[in-house]
């Protein structure tokens, strides 16, 4: 019913697919068009990347002398054809799972970093989303993604004289962007209303397309809002506290309004960080209406669809927000859906009966969602830390978060040299489908051919980032005879560091120059030069980053490594993919555990550069002594600890690093370094890609909550009604549950453990009793199941239940607990009441 148009100008006849190609962001990461759009206009394709801008701005002259130009259509045909192959094909997912295992799976996130021509995020909350949407494509899963179209997206970094960090926000103007309004069958705008107080906020509605996946994006800069309102999709994470709620209000609700607008089958809404939690009370809203049911009813029947994937380290990175703002915004919805505001407002506090606590959007998404990952291993296990406080008395190892570790789109992030070895190695399709084969391939290659990609990768670095520090340099004003300098700096032959990310205090962007003499003499040996770039950005309100990032702007200033170090700005996707494709090195050095999980070091891998990086995240995951190197010891330190890290730096540097990389047989290749190469190339660029993080969301998560999902909606509002009620019947009487007394007795195959309870005017059926005990070893806790079993008592009004164990564990081990029963429910994510023998656990 709806769609959209490629282009707003006409195109002859015979260059019509040109807007197809330019329109579809697959362009972003399949590299075979470049040349093509270089042939169309070679300056305007090398300053901007995008061959949407290039068409809209090409002149009617030129595009009337690339229809006449036979060569220039075959390729254009070639091209055209690849396209039209790649949409048609089958793809991993239905292949494996056929169309009907998931009509479709609605992703919605605050940021997606697509490429440059589309700068709608901030960093890697974005960037992975990116990378998702693409891996979803190549992969074939039915993916819907949802966001915003923000009219500044984040700032552009520019330093001053002094190292400062300056913030330009150009505006992001819709003709030169490749999006396009989606229309109705009647013609018009798809516009989404949205309640605000007092008013109604209209949203325009934007698609992208990403390959086989579609990308909504909501913008609220119509006319006929008031020029507050159409500033809410003014600039990404900008405006205030007041600002970024409305945004996640706009995000979520306006988001599944337009999916329900456009008719989508969804059976999953996966939330990308807590931001758009909203989005489960208006999925539920509209059950509600639908079903003509209540509240908690229908939120019983949604909540299996959502998941909630979470980011952050630590609870103060949650987004909350203070009572009298939680009233002014939650009012209109409490009333859409007929509870008090205070029961709304509950949803998304740690202890829902007090009003003065602050609402989080993270708190409100675990209770509306019925699956919560974290995005690495170690990051599952601190989530289950954080979460810990909404499921009293749970066991910390039962708190219902699991883990799917990020990866990245490889083909986005691998170098042209990178592709033709992999290519060779294990064929253009690689990342369309399983991954299990690569390994094996990849191990086969020679030291000769990894070493003669290396190094071409890094020679096309060290032109890109002269050129780059030439122009910054001219941006500056700086004399001809800096900008003669910055055009020889660094060398094709030296081992090269790279270190790039968000200038951040956690992220410790300064512990190497935790002793710059020391690090200047690493880098100046005589015999073995070591070289820096360096990138990054400081929030705007940050001025400790800022700070980090002029330490770095004076160091590379310094005349013993002018030539060996530079920072380059404006770090974004297009100086990150220079940057991972051709350093040696790539370091980071966060505070454990405060990279969630990170991507950066991951995107090195598929180039063949090895990483040195602080045990946190995926690396702690990834780690293998003989692929790279780890800072820290496993433990969470406070900046007490960053001189020893510090120090450890230097000694991997200048004891391991330095001397591997120029330790050359009699063929001038670093058979050691190479080995590492090798391995991290066959073992970790397959197991950290967004091929294996997507195949891992659908059959770990998606698969299994759209099983509870149509089950739990396969009677209409029947389950619903039923599961709510039972609810309501537990919370009354839970609070009778007494008991009495255990008993054990002995067998030769191990002990018998009974246990005497009084449920009250609980139903029997609608409880379980277990035995728990914790793990040890490693290994994860017991639980069983214990059996009702004839009475002896006097009193009627307790039950008699026993339970087996062997004799791996003693019966003190184990401690009953009474915990609600029924087979559609997943607990405690769906509820946490529990009861302890002992009455604490």
């Amino acid at each position: 019913m709806l769609g959209f148009s490629y282009l707003q100008r006409e195109l002859p006849v015979e260059l019509k697919e040109l807007g197809a190609l330019a329109s579809d962001l697959r362009w972003t990461w399949s590299h075979e068009s470049d040349a093509l759009w270089r042939t169309v206009d070679q300056l305007a394709w090398e300053k901007t990347d995008n061959p949407y801008e290039v068409l809209q701005n090409l002149t009617e002259n030129r595009l009337k002398k690339l229809a006449a130009d036979s060569q220039f259509l075959a390729h254009l045909q070639h091209l055209t054809t690849q396209r039209q192959d790649y949409l048609a094909q089958t793809g991993w997912f239905r292949e494996n799972f056929g169309s009907q295992k998931i009509s479709g799976v609605a992703y919605f996130s605050m940021e997606f970093g697509l490429g440059k021509a589309l700068p709608l995020y901030a960093g890697g909350l974005g960037i992975l989303a990116g990378d998702y949407l693409k891996a979803s494509s190549d992969l074939g899963v039915p993916v819907t993604g949802v966001g915003l179209l923000y009219q500044e997206g984040y700032f552009r970094q520019v330093l001053d004289a002094n190292g400062w960090q300056q913030e330009a926000y150009p505006y992001n103007d819709p003709s030169f962007l490749p999006v396009f309004p989606v229309r109705s069958a009647t013609g018009e705008w798809l516009k989404i209303d949205v309640a605000l107080p007092g008013r109604a906020v209209r949203c325009r509605v934007w698609q992208a397309q990403v390959g086989r996946v579609s990308l909504y994006l909501l913008d609220t800069n119509d006319p006929l809002n008031s020029p507050l309102d159409r500033g809410i999709t003014g600039k990404l994470y900008g405006g205030g506290e007041e600002m970024r709620l409305v945004q996640e209000i706009v995000l979520g609700v306006g988001g599944w309004r337009t999916i329900s607008a456009l008719g989508l089958p969804i059976d999953i809404c996966h939330l990308n960080e807590g931001h758009a939690a909203f989005v489960t009370i208006e999925r539920a809203r509209q059950l509600m209406q639908l079903h003509a049911i209540a509240f908690r009813e229908a939120l019983w029947m949604s909540r299996p669809g959502n998941l909630f994937t979470t980011h952050t380290p630590v609870p103060a990175g949650f987004d909350t927000y203070f009572p009298d703002l939680v009233q002014r915004y939650g009012s209109v919805y409490a009333e859409q859906i007929g509870i008090s505001l205070q029961e709304l407002a509950g949803l998304g506090r740690l202890d829902p009966d007090d009003q003065d606590a602050p609402f989080s959007m993270a708190f409100l998404a675990a209770r509306t969602c019925g699956a919560i990952n974290g995005v690495s291993r170690l990051h599952g296990k601190i989530s289950r830390q954080i979460f810990q406080n909404l499921f009293p008395q749970w066991p910390q190892a039962e708190v219902p978060v699991s883990h799917i570790t990020n990866g990245v789109h490889v083909p986005t992030w691998d170098s042209p040299w990178a592709d033709a070895v992999w290519t060779k190695a294990c064929g253009k399709k690689r990342w369309q489908d399983c991954s299990e084969t690569m390994t094996a391939a990849m191990e086969r290659l020679s030291d000769e051919e990894l070493w003669r990609f290396d190094a071409f990768e890094r020679q096309d670095l060290i032109n890109y980032a002269r050129d780059r520090l030439v122009y910054q340099c001219a941006q500056r004003g700086d004399a001809p005879k800096i900008l003669a300098v910055a055009a020889k700096v660094l060398d094709p032959q030296a081992l090269t560091l790279g270190f790039a990310r968000r200038f951040a205090s956690y992220k410790r962007p300064n512990l190497l120059l935790q002793d710059p003499e020391r690090l200047i003499r690493i880098m100046t040996h005589p015999e073995r030069p070591v070289q820096l770039l360096i990138a990054g950005k400081a929030h705007p309100r940050d001025d400790t980053g800022k700070h980090f990032i002029q330490q770095w702007a004076e160091f590379v200033q310094r005349p013993e490594v002018r030539h060996r170090a530079i920072f380059l700005e404006d770090y974004d996707i297009a100086l990150a993919q220079e940057l991972v494709q051709g350093v040696d090195l790539w370091i980071n050095t966060p505070r454990r555990p405060w990279e969630a999980c990170g991507t950066s070091g991951m995107k090195v891998l598929a180039n063949g550069g090895l990483n040195l990086s602080t045990l946190d995240g995926w690396w702690d995951e990834a780690f293998d002594p003989e692929i790279g190197w780890a800072l820290g010891d496993r433990m969470e330190h406070g900046p007490e600890q960053d001189a020893t890290n510090a120090e450890q730096l230097y000694e991997l540097l200048e004891n391991e690093i330095v001397p591997m990389f120029y330790r050359r047989d009699a063929s001038g290749i670093p058979r050691k370094w190479v080995a590492r190469m090798r391995k991290s190339l066959a073992n970790l660029a397959p197991q950290f890609s967004a091929n294996r993080m997507v195949r891992d969301y659908v059959e770990k998560l998606y698969l299994p909550a759209v099983g509870r999902y149509r089950q739990r909606n396969a009677h209409g509002q029947a389950t619903g009604k039923t599961l709510n009620a039972w609810e309501n019947t537990l919370r009354l009487h839970w609070q009778e549950i007494r008991w009495r007394r255990r008993n054990i007795k002995q067998s030769q195959t191990g002990d018998i453990i009974e246990v005497e309870i009084c449920l009250g005017r609980l139903p029997q059926n609608g409880v379980q009793v277990q035995l728990y005990a914790d793990g040890v070893g490693g290994a994860g806790p017991v639980c069983l199941t214990m059996r009702p079993v004839e009475s002896t008592t006097q009193s009627a009004d307790f039950l008699r239940y026993a339970c087996h164990i062997d004799k791996s564990r003693q019966a003190n081990d184990y401690t009953a607990r009474i915990i609600p029963y029924s087979p559609d429910i997943s607990l405690p994510i769906e509820l946490n009441l529990i009861s302890w023998e002992t009455g604490t656990k």
